[in-house]
């Protein structure tokens, strides 16, 4: 076979997508034979080296494929070192190794992909594919047109221009909450929207600033699909694989 980037082994191995892989070799967390590689263009051959990240040996393994609905209240992350509660705890009878595709926010839910395939997890995320990402957004008041139109055309989310959206209102309905108090907490009631935010940019808590950018808050926040595929009737909290035909889907 001959040497293959070190990156591309770790990502077929399942550590991640390749960008994920070369921050693990830029942190100093991958050897090749005992000693350490820190190299992004760094070469070894995977039939003859021995390939560790943290100890841990490289070893190609079966592509899985899975799609979660994660519930909110968790952090889409395999650990973390400050004892919150992760996806992990929904993923405890999944066989070998798996990796989220991109993340939601605590508080967001809804349709999150799995995989151990870093090569299928950097098609998904590379902006040039531009998968689109499907959410629905509770907003605290009834968005009037001009609103819409903005989000469709780009706001300004951290001094840059987001890409075109599509939008739509689903719904308008009356919304109860609740208001934290000194004392406990009270419930309030007040008129909301659904929106439906089509985006394949995938910047960190972009919904939520996208809606804050045109005067709107959002209160709940749910993924329902990635691409052509759809979450569909699967339980918060649960998993199940994709097959071939759904993986497809995606790219749709």
């Amino acid at each position: 076979m001959g040497e293959v980037r070190v990156h591309k082994i770790l990502a077929a191995s399942g550590f991640g997508s390749r960008r994920h892989c070369e921050e693990l070799i830029a942190g100093g967390r991958v050897s090749v034979d005992g000693r350490a590689v820190t190299e992004p263009g760094a070469k070894a051959d995977p039939e003859r080296s021995r390939i560790e990240v943290d100890g841990v040996p490289a070893r190609p393994e079966e592509k899985v494929y899975l799609a979660f609905n994660k519930p909110p209240g968790c952090i889409t992350t395999m650990k973390d070192p400050q004892g919150r509660k992760t996806i992990v705890e929904y993923l405890e009878d999944v066989p070998g190794r798996v990796f989220p595709v991109g993340r939601l926010d605590l508080d967001t839910e809804g349709l999150l992909l799995l995989t151990n395939d870093g090569d299928f997890a950097e098609s998904v995320s590379h902006p040039g594919r531009k998968v689109m990402k499907t959410y629905e957004a509770l907003v605290d008041g009834v968005p009037g047109e001009e609103q819409l139109e903005k989000l469709r055309r780009g706001v300004e989310v951290n001094g840059a221009l987001t890409a075109p959206a599509e939008v739509r209102t689903v719904e308008a309905r009356d919304v109860e909450i609740k208001v934290k108090k000194r004392k406990g907490s009270k419930t309030r009631k007040l008129r909301g929207a659904v929106l439906e935010i089509r985006i394949h940019e995938g910047r960190k808590r972009q919904v939520k600033r996208m809606a804050q950018a045109v005067g709107l808050r959002v209160l709940a926040l749910k993924r329902t699909r990635v691409g052509g595929l759809s979450l569909g009737d699967l339980p918060a909290g649960r998993w199940r694989y994709l097959d071939v035909g759904e993986i497809k889907k995606i790219f749709e």
